[in-house]
């Protein structure tokens, strides 16, 4: 198991985020952890400033969420993420426009996220949250 840190982010009094730190493009970055995003996705503004937007390739599949049915998704393999001691080789990752998400940040002045961590990855690493210790146990090996 690896623990890794949690920032529990306040909205305005009117609900809680909870970001954590994740490295990929061999820099860190902020994530929002998501149990009810089914699955983790990579904003694509973000992806495309780190690497050739030529390697992010459309998907047949529309993603619903974030006020729609209708948002174009995309992949992408990314080749080094990591999340504390987790690290995933070769990940392939839904890439969709979160703009709303860092619209919405900005706005609270926070700096962006590059993307949701969601339930596919959670489920499959075995995750554990605790707000108490704002932290986050992942395990190490799929399920």
């Amino acid at each position: 198991m690896t623990e890794i840190p949690l920032i529990l982010l306040n909205l305005q009094n009117d609900g809680f985020h909870l970001l954590v730190e994740v490295t990929v493009f061999d820099k860190p970055f902020r994530a929002v952890l998501d149990t009810g995003a089914s699955k983790t996705v990579f904003d694509k503004a973000s992806v495309e400033t780190h690497i050739d937007p030529e390697l992010i390739k459309p998907s047949d599949q529309l993603s619903t969420g974030l006020g729609t049915n209708t948002m174009e998704s995309y992949t992408l393999t990314i080749p080094d993420f990591k999340i504390g001691d987790l690290h995933l080789k070769n990940y392939e990752a839904a890439v969709l426009d979160l703009s709303t998400i860092n619209i919405a940040y900005q706005q609270l002045d926070m700096e962006p996220v590059i993307g949701v961590i969601g339930g596919d990855l959670l489920y499959e690493y075995k995750a554990k949250i605790d707000y108490e210790s704002r932290s986050l146990c992942l395990g190490l090996s799929k399920r």
